[in-house]
């Protein structure tokens, strides 16, 4: 039940009563807004519909907002229309649509906000995708956390999703970690292998992969030239990998639905071949010169003639190689065949998630997928910025088991999941931020996931003293369905009232727009109106939840905490958080 699309039908409709045989006006309708006023002094709605149809009506936009705001008073459901500024309708309704919105959430529970926005659409989401060289560490934590909060918000939204990782299992930084797994097999078999050299991989999470192909193998490696073990230490080190990728990756709460490897891009009958040959039957790939990228010396620059593909037809600011002068596929020839192969698995809307170090990537990726699905598919790129973990407010290193990483293990162990995966979503993803450890371990109202878990917390403690203080009242879900929600009609009710009709459009644009951090904002928005609330019961007791004289209203009161917590509890769980019941 989005009250806001509710109302745009019906001022659509007002509109197209006002003015039948006007198309050109008829078109622009969708361009309308029905929104929350910036002031709520002024309404509970506000649209600026006259403004957006005026032009095509040859009329001034105040004459057709008083002209809908006429028709718009014969609605029972509201109680004021004002015209204000340039042409902007605000509508005050009557309590009864705030009632009727718990009423809903009471009737669908934790599907209150569910929606077909998505209509079914199949939708790649891919996050995460570290090299598989070793545990996650926390540059790649809020990547993890953002993709899989997106995901589950477009699930819920009525998209198809699909969550994927891509291995990156074919550059040279996957023998490297051979060569340092085949350090630590020789030193499992008793040899002292002293200081790690240069170029290999140093931390100790390779020790126990060491030990176990010195079991697996025994001797038989040992002394042996690289071309007898690499390809052999190669395939058993990138399954450790990703099995201990898999550990950090649940311990935040996230699952992969698919893992698509690298390797099987290259080759001569490969996908970035057969990709590169689709493409030159299209004329999109040349042999020519690129100039050197600015503040590059000439001396620096490789001025020679090579493959490219015509990025800047597809809005790049440069065309961009694809074969390196060795004869090997750049990294964007893997990128186009990558994408290609998912528009070719039906994925029409694909997003990926990728570090602040890829910030650059965004145009080439977009001309990508423009090029290789004929302007079909799109690709939506999210960067997320740097984590700068503090301690006190001071940088701080927790741990060298990744070699001076802190790693995903660090960080869930010393605050848990929920605390990371809250915090990490309470900014935009493309913005820094700074994570406290000490801070986000306090049970105050300035922690913010404290401070909305402790909401739903409470909600649920009201139930208990309800039973406590008026044992015969009956809370089963019939009782509360039945409740006389006219009862509610105080500032205080109606703004959380209020506060729930927000939740559909709150999770709909989160969706449409691929921002999971709005769904953190908005609890942490209801969680203070619902503190406010019950902050007014404890210096008025006719604002008390519970109230033994008048236990009509008291059911009434508990029928909206129930709303409460059952939003509270959808949202937190979208967002792959917890929602206690009680705190310790």
């Amino acid at each position: 039940m989005d009250i806001f699309a509710s109302f745009a039908k019906r001022i659509d409709a007002a509109f197209v009563e006002l003015y039948p045989d006007n198309s050109d006006a008829r078109t622009l309708l969708a361009r309308a807004t029905v929104e929350p006023p910036r002031d709520p002094a002024h309404g509970d709605l506000s649209s600026n519909m006259a403004m957006v149809t005026a032009k095509a009506l040859k009329q001034n936009p105040r004459e057709v907002a008083e002209a809908l705001a006429e028709s718009l008073r014969q609605d029972p459901d509201i109680t004021t229309v004002d015209v204000a500024g340039p042409g902007f309708l605000n509508l005050r309704l009557s309590p009864c649509v705030w009632q009727g919105v718990l009423g809903a959430v009471l009737k669908l529970k934790s599907d209150f906000g569910r929606s077909a926005v998505g209509g079914g659409k199949k939708v790649n989401v891919e996050f995460v995708s570290t090299n598989p060289t070793g545990p996650m560490h926390v540059g790649h934590t809020r990547g993890a956390v953002f993709g899989d909060a997106l995901a589950s918000l477009l699930d819920f939204c009525g998209y198809e999703v699909t969550r994927e990782y891509y291995i990156n299992d074919a550059g040279s930084q996957v023998d490297v970690l051979a060569r340092s797994a085949f350090l630590r097999y020789r030193e499992a078999l008793g040899e002292k292998i002293g200081d790690i050299p240069q170029g290999l991989y140093p931390g100790d999470y390779l020790v126990p992969v060491g030990k176990a192909l010195a079991e697996e193998f025994g001797e038989k490696f040992l002394g042996q030239p690289e071309s007898e073990w690499l390809e052999t230490f190669r395939d058993k080190v990138l399954d450790a990998m990703l099995e201990l990728i898999r550990a950090d990756l649940a311990d935040l709460g996230v699952v992969h639905d698919f893992f698509f490897s690298e390797k099987t891009l290259h080759g001569k009958n490969g996908k970035i071949a057969e990709t590169l040959d689709w493409l030159r039957s299209r004329g999109l790939i040349y042999e020519g010169r690129l100039d050197p990228p600015k503040g590059k010396a000439p001396e620096d620059w490789e001025d020679r003639e090579q493959t490219l593909f015509r990025a800047k037809d597809f809005g790049d600011d440069t065309d961009r190689p694809l074969i390196k002068s060795d004869g090997s596929y750049t990294y964007f020839a893997a990128d186009i065949a990558y994408h290609r192969d998912k528009f070719l698995r039906g994925f029409n809307d694909q997003i990926i998630v990728l570090g602040a170090d890829h910030s650059g990537y965004t145009k080439r990726l977009q001309a990508a997928v423009k090029a290789v699905s004929g302007g079909e598919a799109s690709i939506d790129v999210k960067i997320c910025q740097i984590v700068r973990l503090l301690r006190d407010g001071k940088p701080f290193k927790m741990s060298k088991r990744s070699g001076d990483l802190v790693t995903v293990a660090d960080v869930v162990g010393e605050v848990g999941r929920d605390a990371v995966r809250f915090m990490l979503l309470f900014r935009r993803n493309e913005a820094t931020m700074d994570f406290d450890f000490a801070k986000v371990k306090e049970q105050t109202r300035d922690n913010p996931v404290f401070y909305v878990q402790y909401a739903h917390a409470r909600a649920c403690s009201v139930a208990r003293i309800a039973v406590r203080d008026m044992p015969e009242l009956d809370l089963s879900d019939e009782s509360l369905n039945n409740a006389d929600l006219t009862m509610l009609w105080s500032e205080a009710e109606l703004e959380l009232l209020q506060m729930l009709a927000q939740w559909p459009r709150l999770l709909a644009s989160a969706a449409r727009a691929h921002e999971p951090h709005r769904v953190t904002f908005y609890l942490h928005d209801l969680a203070g109106a619902f503190h406010a609330f019950w902050a007014k019961g404890k210096k008025d007791p006719q604002l008390r939840f519970v109230n033994d004289k008048d236990p009509k209203l008291t059911l009434a009161r508990l029928a909206m905490v129930f709303g409460v917590r059952q939003v509270l509890g959808r949202g937190l769980g979208l967002l792959g958080v917890s929602a206690p019941r009680e705190l310790s």
